[in-house]
């Protein structure tokens, strides 16, 4: 592990500026609630959040051709703290979804570009594992902010204060110790219609994500709240989720590579289809069952995604791989952006379990989409048969058996 060391600073930088993130999440959602706002105002913060997602990750690469990572990263992260104090000096609805759009557009160029940059300073000998740290890294992170919440209260000046001071020492990291100077990324056009004829399901998948697992990370707070839960427990049931997706993520991953990737899809669906279900009729304001059941929610949940990127790589070709990354993520946003606020609307109308009754419909339809493409589209992917064929032409066996061929054809009997 030698050759991870001076990947280390940024490591850290990583894992300080995730938490801040983490923390930032969560804490809105309690401390709107807390100031009298609605779950629809606190839903369409989340939204909100999404939509500069989604203008971050289109546009963080003209930043970074201009300017570079390190100054992008110094930049970026100084706007996200500035964003965290604004929260708590103008505690007002329309003040919160200005700052969380800007907030989404600061941390999406922060994440693109903590990724780009470690792609571009692991080799291939290595680069599985920088990134699987880096996996390890978010989920530790974010988790253990959620534990922050209780400790600091939710009131007052201190919590935000401790998030600027921790998106802010991200900062300390890179400047004082990273000697690396990545490379700015090479000019790129997103071409949607592309993507979705490479995968229409992992399009679709994308977006039912999008749809989901944003409703559940910006009001699921919002939900534990309304079930009587105390404010450790609310970062015990969030957690649980996170935890759940992380703990499955290798072996559903695992399977799929073995087996047809779409019936792993379908299967993960329909279990977290039961899941949400389960929450919805049996959880009722039970702790004990609505960790139990929120931790396999997050294990099938959280895995729609890569499993979907993955399926649409199977039918992608090498240069399509930047491509489809890219378009998975813009339609993951587009789901994102309205998931919380549609399931705030829910939840405001018809009380907190609709939240988990909305996944599962959302999940439901993914099943029905699942179902028609494996009928639409059957076999082998095509971009496997293409590479098999590549590796057939070039096999000693096949040029041996065309020579021979050759050898026999009536051109050269004449």
């Amino acid at each position: 592990m030698t050759n991870l060391r001076p990947l280390i600073p940024l490591l850290l930088a990583a894992g300080i500026l995730l938490a801040g993130n983490g923390l930032q999440g969560t804490l809105i959602a309690l401390r709107g609630a807390a100031e009298g706002f609605s779950p629809t105002v606190i839903g369409l913060m989340g939204s909100a959040y999404f939509a500069g997602f989604l203008i971050g990750c289109l546009y963080v690469p003209r930043l970074l051709r201009a300017v570079g990572h390190i100054r992008a990263f110094a930049a970026l992260a100084a706007l996200g703290a500035a964003g965290a104090l604004l929260l708590v000096l103008f505690v007002d609805p329309l003040a919160w979804i200005a700052v969380r759009f800007l907030s989404g557009i600061c941390f999406s160029s922060l994440f693109t570009t903590i990724e780009s940059w470690l792609n571009s300073a692991a080799a291939n000998t290595n680069r599985a594992r920088v990134l699987a740290i880096y996996r390890i890294i978010d989920i530790v992170a974010v988790t253990g902010s959620q534990y922050m919440i209780p400790g600091l209260g939710i009131e007052g000046f201190v919590a935000f204060a401790v998030m600027a001071m921790m998106i802010t020492l991200s900062l300390v990291p890179v400047s004082m110790a990273d000697r690396s100077n990545p490379k700015p990324p090479a000019e790129f056009r997103l071409d949607l219609a592309d993507v979705w004829r490479i995968s229409p399901l992992a399009s679709i998948g994308a977006a039912a994500v999008g749809l989901t697992n944003s409703a559940f990370r910006i009001v699921g707070p919002i939900y534990g709240q309304a079930i009587g839960f105390s404010v450790s427990e609310i970062a015990t049931f969030m957690s649980a989720g996170i935890i759940g997706g992380a703990v499955m993520q290798y072996p559903l991953g695992a399977i799929s590579d073995r087996h047809d990737r779409r019936q792993v899809l379908l299967f993960t669906t329909v279990g977290a289809l039961i899941s949400a279900i389960a929450i919805t009729w049996f959880a009722g304001n039970d702790r004990t069952a609505n960790l139990i059941l929120v931790f396999l929610f997050g294990a099938f949940a959280m895995s729609l995604y890569s499993l979907s990127a993955a399926h649409a790589n199977d039918h992608a070709t090498k240069d399509q791989f930047v491509q489809v990354a890219a378009g998975l993520l813009f339609f993951y946003s587009i789901g994102a952006m309205a998931g919380p606020a549609i399931a705030s609307f829910l939840m405001q109308a018809l009380g907190p379990h609709a939240l988990f009754s909305y996944t599962a419909v959302v999940y439901a339809a993914l099943v029905l989409v699942t179902l028609y493409r494996m009928g639409v589209r059957p076999g082998v992917p095509a971009a496997q048969r293409r590479r098999f064929a590549a590796l057939l032409r070039t096999s000693p066996v096949f040029m041996r058996m065309a020579r021979r061929s050759r050898n026999k054809s009536p051109a050269n009997d004449a």
